[in-house]
């Protein structure tokens, strides 16, 4: 697979061809990822939950995603890393300056941050400073006990309309990508529209830019046993995880994944 960059992303956004994102924390199943296609491998601060067992994403700590984005960087061929800001990784300049760099100089291309308009101040300085930010909007799981659970996001017109703002907001300070989790998928659309830069989702229906899902998702693992219905289990079918990964990327890219059973309404 050629080296993705932002340039790449922009270009496959203007050409109307999804993007495949898939989460991943360690090296073998970076190269696995990569073989099979998928542009971005996020590693996310859900490898609290998928691989430490815990209820939530909040223990996690900035030294621990540093360990499994460089864990991550060994094995890619080509994707381009984004790397989450755990659970108060930003909750001041200095923190937010001190944590991005651990990650990138770990190998992240790019830094995730979970919020709304409010982030802006720090997405501006982290992309003067030369790192790249993905903003996560929506259903943003460190927020989860403010939020009162796992709950879809922006399902009265108040929420809505602040969201779309909060979106266009964070693109002019400098926002390189958006991620859209669990959020009406006629709003993500409408999302999608208003701004310039790729537009992921999940659970966020399939107008957005491309899609992600959780590694162990996929791959119909679960501790608990409790599967959100934006999931689709990619191992139905299919003899081995490779051909799993590979039929992820190709309904991603041929938009037969996500269907209308994965989406929300308002």
């Amino acid at each position: 697979m050629p080296e993705i960059t932002l340039t790449t992303l922009q270009s496959l956004k203007l050409k109307g061809e999804k993007i495949a994102m898939l989460t991943c924390y360690d090296a073998t199943f970076a190269q696995a990822a990569c073989q099979a296609g998928v542009e971005i491998l996020l590693v996310g601060d859900s490898l609290g939950m998928v691989l430490q067992g815990h209820d939530s994403t909040l223990p996690v700590t900035n030294a621990e995603m540093a360990y499994h984005v460089a864990s991550v960087k060994r094995g890619n061929e080509g994707a381009l890393i984004l790397a989450d800001l755990p659970f108060m990784a930003c909750a001041t300049l200095e923190q937010t300056f001190a944590n991005s760099a651990q990650l990138m100089q770990a190998g992240a291309h790019m830094v995730k941050v979970e919020g709304a308009a409010w982030l802006a101040e720090s997405i501006r300085l982290l992309a003067e400073r030369g790192v790249p930010v993905c903003a996560h909007m929506g259903l943003t799981p460190q927020t989860v006990n403010v939020l009162g659970g796992y709950k879809v996001q922006g399902r009265n017109e108040a929420q809505a309309r602040q969201m779309r703002a909060d979106a266009i907001a964070l693109e002019q300070a400098g926002a390189a990508m958006i991620l859209l989790e669990c959020v009406p998928s006629e709003l993500a659309a409408e999302i999608t529209q208003a701004v310039k830069v790729p537009v992921i989702g999940i659970g966020a229906g399939s107008a957005v830019d491309g899609q992600v899902l959780v590694l162990h998702d996929m791959l119909g693992l679960s501790l608990t046993g409790r599967v959100p219905k934006f999931v689709k289990n990619f191992m139905v079918g299919q003899p081995d995880i490779q051909s799993a990964l590979s039929a992820y990327v190709t309904a991603v890219k041929e938009v037969s994944f996500p269907g209308t059973e994965h989406g929300f309404n308002a």
